[in-house]
């Protein structure tokens, strides 16, 4: 397998796994930020696969994190019971992100094109910005489990 293969197989895999999760989701706006998760890496796929085929690919900048930003302020004081086995899931997610990210700066480093080198930075950058949504949802849907509220502590970070 090459390496554009393998990477066509990865991102295949992550679209896999955000869409199995946006399916299950019983919040609407969870499954659309887990959709939107899932298209960023179909895009990467159809990037990937360009640059195998020796096309010159045009890829487009995500939105995720400002679309996420909207669907978190409208989902605020909702209650969310998805449970730890949920928050492990995500947590999951953010690792397979993390590796994800280290490979295309790894392959970015042994291009030999530069126009090569620059779109696996900046898939390399997307999936960053994966990561750190990815964090920012285990917080939103743990942040209720692990918070106490208590006078001897001054929390300053809005709920």
């Amino acid at each position: 397998m090459n390496i554009y293969e393998f990477a066509m197989q990865m991102e295949r895999d992550g679209e896999r796994f955000y869409r199995n999760l946006a399916d299950g989701s019983s919040s609407q706006g969870m499954s659309r930020i887990l959709t939107a998760l899932a298209d960023d890496e179909a895009k990467h796929y159809i990037t990937v696969k360009e640059m195998a085929e020796d096309v010159e690919p045009d890829m487009d900048k995500t939105t995720v994190l400002t679309d996420a930003k909207n669907v978190f302020a409208q989902m605020q004081g909702t209650s969310l019971d998805l449970g730890g086995l949920q928050v492990e899931v995500y947590r999951q997610a953010q690792e397979i992100e993390r590796q994800s990210r280290k490979f295309y700066k790894e392959q970015a480093d042994q291009a030999t094109k530069a126009s090569a080198r620059t779109i696996l930075l900046e898939i390399a950058d997307e999936e960053q910005r994966h990561y750190f949504l990815l964090d920012r949802i285990v917080e939103f849907i743990d942040r209720p489990r692990t918070w106490i509220e208590n006078a001897e502590f001054n929390h300053l970070d809005e709920y």
